[in-house]
């Protein structure tokens, strides 16, 4: 029964080692710009820009697939604008901004 126990505290051990190195390695880097600008529209997921919610068009602003802010019906325009400053004078990891019109 002892042995039992060591040995599920060795394979315990050994296995929240590994998952420590996989975190510290596979990590996956997060655009904070997508974040932002998910935040500054107003998440109410209706689907009227053509994506499944407000940080589907966002990534896709952020990506380039987007070229303008209007296709959220929602927002308004004081928001559009924000965002479409904010994708044009913010660079992302890369080092390059969005072209991005309200």
């Amino acid at each position: 029964m002892v042995t039992t126990i060591i040995v599920m505290i060795i394979l315990g051990a050994v296995l929240g080692l590994g998952l420590g190195v996989a975190d510290k390695f596979l990590k996956v880097e997060v655009d904070e710009r997508v974040e932002k600008v998910t935040a500054m529209l107003p998440n109410y997921n209706c689907g009227g820009c053509g994506y499944a919610g407000c940080s589907g068009l966002a990534e896709a602003l952020v990506n380039g697939e987007v070229a303008s802010v209007s296709l959220c019906k929602p927002s308004k325009p004081e928001v559009k604008t924000a965002i479409a400053e904010y994708l044009n004078t913010t660079p992302g990891p890369d080092g390059t901004c969005c072209k991005v019109k309200p």
